[in-house]
């Protein structure tokens, strides 16, 4: 099991930094019950490792002006492995496109999209996603609300199944 090849601590430093990425290291080593000193060469260790991808401040769409929040599942004609990574690239130079997940089962992709308003979203649509190369369908669906939004993993659920295996 992945997780598994990380001692206790490390994933007690995951989880603190996936809570509050912006603590001071003297915080989260205080918190893992470390000193500051190796608590810093371990994040520098799981950041080299890829266990920590990068940081970013969770910013709110509505408040800069993105009121609209869709979510595109895409059918693709073709699902050749080189036109399905043609369409993945094409995803990542749209901007309104924030995530982009290939899937298992009727349609291809799932798009997760923000717009400034629905006029701006139907032009992306109608200009660039439908009319993309090998774009056989699209079905959208207007988000109303968000009722969950935790980033990264439950690392409640990886201790519990780390300790049925001890």
């Amino acid at each position: 099991m992945p997780g598994s090849r990380l001692d206790a601590i490390d994933r007690m430093i995951l989880k603190e930094l996936q809570a509050d990425g912006r603590m001071t290291n003297v915080e989260l080593a205080r918190r893992v019950g470390i000193s500051a000193p190796p608590c810093l060469r371990r994040v520098r260790t799981l950041e080299e490792q890829g266990y920590i991808r990068g940081y970013h401040a969770d910013v709110e769409p509505r408040e800069l002006g993105f009121e609209v929040q869709v979510f595109a599942m895409v059918g693709l004609q073709s699902q050749a492995e080189s036109d399905l990574s043609a369409f993945e690239a094409r995803c990542r130079d749209w901007p309104l496109v924030r995530e982009c997940h290939m899937l298992n089962g009727e349609v291809d992709f799932i798009l997760k999209c923000v717009s400034p308003d629905l006029r701006t979203f139907q032009t992306f649509l109608t200009e660039h996603l439908t009319a993309a190369p090998n774009v056989g369908s699209v079905k959208t669906s207007l988000v109303i609300r968000q009722g969950k939004g935790e980033p990264g993993v439950p690392f409640d659920v990886l201790e519990e199944r780390l300790a049925r295996r001890a």
